[in-house]
């Protein structure tokens, strides 16, 4: 384990800046601070493209995957955040009339609601050698990474179970997962969510998370998890910043070669007596991203290396606001960002008896060296 560590850190810090190309299809207007696409190194990252019918958001992934000088079939792996109303068998019809054949792993989950009140909102990641790309069991192959489907089961212990399933059938186990993200429905307690979870993971050595607690799930599941593996061990090391103690559900950030994947962060001050004690989103967006950047910095990088951000909003009423935070730090070229609202909102943002505030919004990261 010391010798991989340090190998990887070796390599890591030797490695030149890799040149990332922001892809803006012609007439591509964002609605944000963000990149409708980010293309570095082995991949393309794509930002969550919403509508009113999957066909619609299809649509403007391919214009941004043609941008780029690829196809849908470069296509790998793909989020889908659908509203409550729109049943899944619209997203698998779709899903047959974009990608006929070689389709990439896909993960579907029902929110409460999108920017411009979309129904639904679809992000993916393209490889640029379509040579790298492999399908096999619970996911897609590609560039020595693997793109893992959603795993839904009833229970926390069925999920991991399938998932588990799916790495063996590739040569590969939970030591191999670098991000995972666990969707969750009021069904499922997040406590005991995370005793099941725990078990498949060294102590403190854990893939990166982003946990979201969501509307529902395809088939009536009460989990799923979805996730991205490396292959080459030697190429995986979790990055912790001084001020977080080691974990048992997630690591701030793991290394999967030239590219970290971050777990996501909401606005608490770290430490015995921390916890969030901002009111606004636009303070509590500021404190996460201070989160962050004490991860990436931990890692030698910076802002300035985002290549794709997912946020959360409890209001997406608040999306002006978070934005107008957001910009201030990513500048030249932005991260591909999918923003979601995933449940109702809160009704009463008061402090509890702790003094603490209500989370209001959380942001995961992925960088590249």
């Amino acid at each position: 384990m010391i010798k991989r560590i340090f190998l990887l850190f070796l390599a890591t810090a030797t490695l030149p800046a890799i040149e990332r190309k922001a892809i803006f299809p012609e007439g591509a207007t964002p609605g944000g601070p963000y990149s409708p696409g980010v293309l570095v190194g082995d991949f393309l990252y794509v930002a969550g493209q919403g509508g009113q019918t999957p066909q619609a958001a299809l649509d403007r992934i391919r214009l941004i995957v043609q941008a780029a000088g690829l196809t849908m079939e470069h296509v790998v792996y793909s989020q889908v955040y659908i509203h409550q109303s729109m049943p899944i068998e619209t997203i698998d019809k779709a899903w047959k009339e974009y990608f006929p054949t070689n389709p990439p792993a896909r993960a579907v989950a029902g929110i409460f609601r999108m920017p411009t009140d979309s129904q639904v909102q679809i992000n993916a990641v393209a490889v640029r050698d379509l040579g790298m790309k492999r399908q096999t069991k619970g996911g897609v192959l590609a560039a020595g990474r693997f793109y893992l489907e959603a795993h839904y089961g009833k229970t926390a212990h069925e999920a991991m179970s399938k998932l588990g399933d799916s790495l063996k059938a590739s040569g590969m186990s939970f030591e191999n997962m670098v991000m995972v993200h666990p969707w969750l429905t009021s069904a499922i307690n997040t406590g005991e969510m995370n005793k099941e979870y725990a078990r498949h993971f060294e102590y403190g050595n854990t893939p990166a998370r982003a946990t979201i607690n969501m509307t529902h799930l395809p088939g009536g599941a009460s989990i799923a998890f979805t996730g991205v593996a490396i292959r080459d061990l030697s190429q995986r090391r979790a990055v912790r910043p001084k001020n977080m103690p080691p974990s048992p559900t997630a690591s701030p950030c793991v290394w999967a070669a030239d590219t970290l994947f971050c777990s996501s962060k909401a606005g608490f001050i770290p430490g015995p007596n921390g916890g969030i004690y901002a009111d606004s989103v636009e303070d509590q967006v500021r404190q996460s991203l201070r989160n962050l950047l004490d991860n990436l910095e931990e890692a030698g990088l910076d802002f300035s290396h985002g290549v794709a951000s997912l946020v959360h909003l409890d209001n997406i009423d608040d999306f002006a606001k978070m934005n107008s935070v957001y910009s201030k730090y990513f500048t030249g070229t932005a991260p591909a960002r999918t923003t979601v609202g995933p449940l109702k909102p809160i009704e009463n943002r008061t402090r509890n008896q702790n003094n603490q505030a209500p989370r209001l919004e959380e942001i995961a990261i992925i960088a590249v060296k």
